[in-house]
């Protein structure tokens, strides 16, 4: 048992007041019970009366959590909750003047592990697994309910220790709600295919269904239909189905994902028509292609059928430009795109400019050999000719005077 701690200096004044002061007209003030010991953690009703004739002012003074229960024109019943110390609660009245009594109030330490527990529901005995902690304990049960035991049912939990048991009831609500049923007609489909989707719950819930469905008021059943386009590949519908419970309202939730099949697509925003970079940068070639399944892609250029890196990070170099052919093929068809790949880079102007001075010199100095050749010979030409003449004069007899 364990000793009561200081006492507020506050109902200790209040009792000496009450023993020095004596009520007029003989009005006394009475308690009940005197003596009290509960547990620690526990609770006590105390009456507060008094012989007054007439309505009095009356109340309880006490640290402790009160509430008032039940009262008449001269008693008052109070509550005393979550008792954890010793206490000296005091009753008072007012009859043309005050009176008082106090009560003493116990808490004692019960050993938990010494302790048997019931658990009850609705007279069904549970096998609770009780655990300890120091002078406190946690009694838990698992059991499977039927559905003909939905409904409210009553559980009690009885604590008995020696001689000494406490009990308490609660009121329990068993329901059964199963996740609503969510169905497409079918989860896989073809483009341009008409598809039902259908939520429906049990009895007494209500559902709705979302996923770019129109929106509708919660009903028993909701139903949606859509044409299947290659937009609605990977669509996810949601079915969520409500029902009220005993004051709340509890959710369960279903999902499905619909699949549609497409054939190959070569989008321009995906694939670029044209892609124009700089020699030596750092480049990701990059062609998307779409479809269910998914279909495999290969770019080939034209003429050489070499394969263009599709996807990979690396260093532009000149030996990748041209106009290649993007063929995307998948069990459902194929289609084929056309990318122009562009390349700048700089040339070597130096050596162009080399070469271009040799050339011209190799062309002028040629060009001057070909004159002076041909001067050469036009002189030589012009020196024979004069020299035949020259020959004819001495050859020709000279004319008689």
């Amino acid at each position: 048992m364990a000793l009561g701690t200081a006492r507020p200096a506050l109902p200790a004044l209040l009792a000496l007041i009450g023993a020095l002061l004596p009520g007029l007209g003989g009005a006394q003030t009475s308690v009940h019970p005197l003596e009290a010991i509960i547990p620690r953690g526990g609770s006590v009703q105390v009456n507060c009366s008094t012989s007054c004739d007439h309505r009095p002012f009356l109340g309880l003074e006490t640290q402790l959590t009160k509430k008032e229960v039940a009262q008449g024109d001269n008693w008052k019943i109070f509550e005393l909750s979550g008792v954890q110390e010793d206490s000296t609660p005091i009753c008072f009245s007012y009859c043309q003047a005050q009176t008082m009594v106090s009560m003493s109030l116990t808490v004692y330490l019960f050993p938990a592990s010494e302790a048997q527990v019931r658990l009850e529901l609705s007279g069904w005995n549970l096998h609770p697994t009780v655990t300890h902690n120091n002078d406190s304990l946690l009694a838990t049960a698992h059991d499977k309910a039927n559905m003909e035991e939905e409904g409210t049912q009553q559980l009690s939990c009885v604590v008995t220790l020696g001689h000494q048991s406490r009990s308490w009831q609660e009121n329990v609500t068993i329901y059964s709600f199963p996740a609503p049923s969510l169905t497409l007609s079918e989860p896989e489909v073809s483009e341009q295919t008409v598809v039902t989707v259908e939520c429906e719950a049990q009895a007494g819930a209500l559902v709705m269904l979302s996923g770019g469905v129109p929106a509708r008021l919660p009903g028993p059943r909701a139903q949606f239909q859509l044409n299947a386009s290659a937009e609605d590949n990977g669509r996810i519908f949601f079915c969520s189905a409500l029902l009220e419970v005993a004051g709340q309202v509890l959710h369960k939730n279903q999902t499905r994902e619909l699949r549609v099949l497409y054939g190959p697509r070569l989008d321009k925003r995906d694939c670029l028509g044209n892609w124009t970079w700089q020699e030596g940068s750092q480049q990701t070639l990059t062609c998307q292609a779409w479809g269910n399944p998914v279909p495999e892609l290969k770019c080939r250029r034209k003429g050489d059928n070499a394969l263009l890196p599709i996807g990979d990070l690396r260093p532009v170099t000149r030996e990748v430009a041209g106009t290649y052919l993007c063929q995307a093929r998948s069990p459902r068809g194929e289609v084929t795109r056309e990318v122009v790949v562009n390349v700048i880079y700089h040339r070597n102007y130096i050596l162009t400019t080399i070469l271009v001075t040799v050339a011209f010199t190799i062309g002028a100095a040629g060009l001057a050999a070909y004159f002076y050749n041909r001067q050469r010979k036009i002189q030589k030409y012009k020196l024979q000719k004069a020299q035949e003449a020259a020959a004819m004069k001495l050859n020709t007899p000279a004319t008689p005077p």
